[in-house]
């Protein structure tokens, strides 16, 4: 029997607050000492008070508008109640009735996945597993750093497209800059929902939970495996249990964790020591007397989203869809390359002879060196584009360098190398390196003239139909005068010589 798999997503983000949700704590992912960022409110002593993060608050909304998501009039926090070591108070604050957000979606490859809600909630502590020991260290940095946790509809249908949902959400987070979203660094956590259930069924299979999902590949792996587990359980016969499964990255399969409590389990109530959010007129959210969040401010931050960006690339640019994926996929490096582009644009306009066909093969040229070249200087010093000397303006110099004719291309490599380690103008490095490309073809006729004289037979290969023996005599140009010559001047000439 042909079953059909139906896949929802639970996925937790740190937001890039200065502070945790509900107290001054520092928000410091990257603090190695445990439990220094710790006070009497995130560890849940008796008498202390939680405020509101408004930050946290502005981060959600805006990743709700990003994705589509309505905002309603109301929403509050809830107490969830449950027990677990690294949970300080005994319960988490977090939403369930009324969230920041609903109803919203993602398109992914064409297909919109809809979003069922965003809410805002604290995170926990973690526990720490010392290898060999019989106990568990628990660090409290972590906990009450706010969270954003998003559920879509379970309308996924494959282990590949839930990773591109994830990928594709993580680089929006991204892109407003609400979250660096770091999977290594359990910044953002992916928990699947996922059942089996006959092709020719409507109704939804038994639904089980994969945690411990901590990277793209974990979840595409994780996914495919649970479908291969529940297929030969249900062709066995048998009766998929519902359940909490973790993954094992290293073994690459799940293992049975705790039957999956329900909804009611955690006693769900208005968390009594925080004031409802009202929104007003969809206009404004009360926060108290003192403060409001306008949304009309939080949609004007917007910033131009992934899938905008690929489809404006590919009208203005012409770029090749690859090219394109490269380059939104990393912001600082789509705002550079069109930061070159507009450098270029103002050189084009000054000289006023460049014809429109060479404006898209410069955009290419560029693409190709930044893509290329440039990527391949930033991996060999283990940096990247936050970390680049070359201004923009000195880029459009050196890709008009190139276009122009001004260095080859082995002497471009040497230019860009000197302007990654320096910052240095490109024109500046040419004359200090002495490589400027000699297209002159005066200056380059005794050169060949005597290249010609001293390479007898691959001029006589030539005569008789060899290309290759252009190539050879070409080269002997560009030893001859240590790579500064044009090789398209320096054949134009070897074929008018040697006729």
């Amino acid at each position: 029997m042909q079953y059909r798999p139906t896949i929802g997503l639970e996925i937790h983000v740190e937001l890039k607050t200065e502070s945790k949700m509900f107290c001054s704590c520092p928000n410091n992912p990257d603090e190695k000492e445990p439990n220094v960022n710790i006070c009497p409110v995130c560890m849940g002593h008796p008498g202390t008070l939680p405020v509101i993060n408004k930050k946290a608050v502005e981060y959600t909304i805006k990743a709700a508008l990003a994705l589509n998501c309505q905002i309603p009039e109301n929403s509050h926090f809830d107490r969830k109640s449950y027990f677990y070591p690294d949970l300080p108070k005994g319960y988490q604050i977090s939403q369930y009735k009324e969230p920041l957000s609903e109803r919203g979606f993602l398109e992914v490859n064409s297909k919109k996945i809809r979003i069922t809600r965003i809410h805002l909630e604290e995170d926990t502590g973690k526990l720490i597993h010392t290898k060999g020991a019989d106990y568990s260290l628990i660090d409290f940095n972590r906990a009450g750093r706010p969270l954003m946790e998003l559920v879509t509809e379970p309308e996924i249908t494959s282990a590949q497209e839930a990773r591109k949902f994830a990928e594709e959400l993580r680089l929006i987070l991204r892109y407003l800059n609400i979250s660096d979203a770091d999977m290594e660094k359990g910044q953002m956590r992916c928990e699947v929902n996922i059942s089996l259930a006959p092709k020719d069924e409507k109704k939804l299979g038994t639904k089980v939970e994969i945690k411990n999902l901590n990277s793209f590949r974990s979840v595409e792996k994780g996914i495919e495996y649970e479908i291969k587990r529940q297929t030969e359980i249900l062709e066995r016969g048998e009766k998929v249990v519902q359940e909490t499964r973790g993954w094992d990255d290293a073994k690459g399969k799940t293992f049975s964790q705790r039957t999956k409590e329900e909804a009611h389990d955690y006693r769900y109530f208005p968390e009594p020591d925080l004031p409802p959010l009202h929104i007003s007129g969809n206009l404004e959210v009360g926060f108290d007397d003192s403060e409001v969040i306008n949304l009309e401010k939080i949609k004007a931050e917007l910033v131009e989203l992934p899938q905008a960006k690929r489809k404006r690339f590919l009208e203005q640019f012409k770029l090749p869809k690859n090219d394109i994926e490269i380059l939104v996929g990393n912001k600082q490096l789509a705002d550079y390359f069109e930061a070159v582009i507009s450098e270029l644009r103002s050189w084009i306009k000054a000289r006023n002879d460049i014809p429109e066909r060479a404006v898209d093969k410069l955009i290419k040229l560029t693409a190709n060196y930044i893509l290329t070249e440039l990527q391949k200087l930033f991996s060999q010093s283990k940096s990247d584009i936050t970390k680049c000397k070359i201004t923009p303006e000195n880029f459009a110099e050196f890709i008009t360098l190139i276009y122009s004719g001004e260095i080859s291309s082995s002497g471009a490599q040497t230019v860009l190398a000197a302007m990654f380690a320096t910052g240095a103008d490109p024109s500046h490095i040419i004359e200090e390196k002495k490589l400027k490309q000699v297209s002159n073809k005066e200056e380059l006729q005794e050169i060949v003239k005597d290249i010609i004289e001293n390479n007898p037979k691959p001029v006589a290969d030539y005569k008789n139909g060899n290309e290759k023996s252009l190539q050879f005599l070409i080269g002997q140009v560009m030893a001859k005068t240590k790579g500064r010559a044009n090789p398209q001047v320096a054949a134009e000439i070897l074929k008018e010589k040697i006729g």
